[in-house]
């Protein structure tokens, strides 16, 4: 199988480029030289061709709760999204925390038309009392350890699992938060949570969450990565482990990047998030995080909920929103508005994460495999949230005027989405 992208404009997050070109696949990898007899030529128009998304961070339903989005499901919401790689949470029913479930999860997932990775619990039931077998698990395909947003509030345990990582070389992945601060908050400590009457909690929770564990990080030496910063005053932290070398990366939300906590308005349960969304001044200064390369990874964080589980109060409502067709539309945002180029979304997107868990992908680089998207930047639309591919349609972006609407995406060289 032979395949010519003629007339492309190819964004090589690597190399920081953007630039008019040519790529060819050949057997289902990215080939250095010209295009072989007999190839099969796609005329991209001017178009973008990018490394296909890695998204970290995906919550599927399967197995216990199908009914909000199944491994096929999802599968399909991300090969519309250019989502490539879907890197997924153990926040399942029952969670992923022994190899028997990831060894399952694995098998059925092999059925999917891109690529599904699966993260394991770090405790067992995810309960921050009991280790998991992180060597088993590892040997069974697990490719991080993570508790999601569960803090582990046990700092001895917690110590004991980064050492045990560290012999492994295993990643795990925290939630930087103060569980006695932030418990029970659904909106950040300000003017406007106190005007709407919300739970509130400071961002300093999350500064606090995260120097305790950058702390043990110091102490156990093992490699660690936080799932999402998303307050100004944390950066300083993350700023000088990386400085100390330490080793240790750093990802946050599509939401928290391009929301407020104004845009809560009249108690939108869409809006409501874990961490919860954060004022202007902390969105800008994560932006400018993402672009010196201080936050490695942006995610879509995907969190499926079913009309009943929204359908509540604003401070009772399941967290979380569907954004694995929504993450590049939104990432357009960041672009058009100026303060993110497309090879630096592409890094944090694609490259990055795809790098610090060691999958392959993220590259045009010759011999990376055909894991590719085709999108027009521009192309304007309103959001419909009832024609996502994901079983639950829970989107802060429904009825919203965006821009970029993906043409293709391709996974080892088969087109998985689009009209030819």
């Amino acid at each position: 199988m032979t395949l010519h992208f003629r007339n492309a404009r190819l964004i090589n997050p690597e190399a920081q480029t953007d630039r008019l070109g040519e790529l060819v696949v050949v057997d289902e990898r990215i080939a250095p030289g010209p295009e072989p007899e007999g190839g099969t030529v796609i005329d991209c128009r001017g178009k973008c061709l990018a490394p296909g998304l890695v998204d970290w961070g995906v919550k599927i339903g399967e197995p216990g709760e199908r009914h909000k989005e199944s491994l096929r499901s999802a599968a399909l919401a991300a090969a519309a999204g250019g989502v490539t790689t879907i890197v997924a949470r153990p926040d399942t029913l029952p969670p992923l925390d022994n190899p028997e479930a990831v060894e399952f999860a694995r098998r059925r997932a092999a059925e999917a038309p891109v690529r599904i990775r699966h993260q394991s619990a770090l405790t067992r039931g995810r309960d921050g009392a009991e280790m998991v077998e992180m060597a088993f698990l590892k040997d069974a395909g697990a490719v991080a350890f993570t508790d999601g947003v569960r803090v582990v509030a046990d700092t001895r345990l917690l110590s004991r699992a980064m050492t045990y990582a560290r012999g492994l070389d295993a990643l795990i992945v925290g939630h930087p938060q103060d569980p006695g601060l932030s418990r029970g908050a659904v909106a950040t400590s300000g003017k406007f949570a106190a005007l709407y009457g919300l739970p509130a909690v400071a961002p300093i929770a999350e500064r606090m969450g995260l120097e305790r564990d950058l702390a043990l990080v110091e102490a156990t030496g093992c490699r660690w990565h936080a799932d999402q910063i998303t307050a100004a005053c944390a950066l300083s932290a993350l700023q000088r482990a990386k400085a100390a070398g330490l080793d240790v990366t750093a990802g946050t939300s599509i939401h928290h990047l391009t929301l407020n906590e104004f845009d809560v308005g009249d108690y939108r349960t869409f809006f409501r998030f874990t961490p919860p969304l954060r004022s202007e001044d902390d969105r800008m200064a994560v932006v400018e995080a993402v672009a010196s390369g201080l936050i490695d990874v942006i995610g879509s964080f995907h969190t499926p909920q079913d009309e009943e589980s929204k359908r509540l109060p604003f401070a009772t409502a399941a967290p979380g929103a569907v954004g694995l067709e929504t993450l590049l539309p939104a990432a357009m945002r960041l672009y058009h508005q100026g303060g993110l180029s497309l090879p630096q979304l592409w890094r944090a997107m694609s490259l990055n994460p795809a790098r610090r868990l060691g999958l392959e992908g993220g590259s045009l680089s010759p011999g990376a495999p055909a894991d590719l998207v085709l999108f027009d930047p521009d192309a304007p639309f309103v959001l419909d949230r009832f024609t996502l591919r994901s079983k639950s349609k829970n989107t802060p972006f429904d009825g919203a005027r965006m821009e970029g609407r993906v043409l293709g995406t391709w996974v080892g060289g088969t087109r998985v989405f689009g009209d030819g």
